[in-house]
């Protein structure tokens, strides 16, 4: 089942819970709807106390050893060096030079500096006064 679907689903029980629909209820709605691809009963009658708690997000919380996006000063210095000394370096290259996720070195590169590819170089996408000003 994929993230939308269950984040789709949530939000259902979540609606109906509002109005105050009984989780046997909004377990037999959705199976009819879903089919196979609903809930399981117990993950419904669970996140209807949840709601009825107010303590439940459409979005799951982050757990233990989901994997996160950390960066740090040096890391993120330490990319823009390498992309400062060989503009050709790939971003699995500089994955490897530093024992980081390709998706981290992704995450760096595209959202912190802005970088974009042109001509297998990587280039700002938005230059800067003294940038405009060289050229």
């Amino acid at each position: 089942m994929t993230d939308s679907s269950r984040s789709a689903q949530r939000a259902v029980i979540q609606f109906l819970r509002t109005e105050e629909e009984h989780a046997s209820q909004i377990y037999c709605r959705m199976k009819e709807v879903y089919g196979e691809q609903c809930l399981a009963r117990c993950t419904v009658f669970r996140w209807c106390q949840r709601y009825e708690a107010r303590l439940a997000n459409i979005k799951d919380l982050p757990r233990p050893g989901q994997a996160q996006v950390v960066t740090n000063s040096a890391t993120i210095s330490a990319v823009d060096d390498l992309i400062r000394q060989n503009r050709h370096i790939t971003a699995r290259e500089i994955a490897v030079e530093l024992s980081i996720s390709k998706g981290n070195v992704h995450h760096i590169i595209h959202k912190k500096f802005v970088y974009g590819k042109v001509c297998a170089q990587w280039v700002p996408k938005h230059l800067s006064e003294n940038q405009k000003m060289e050229r």
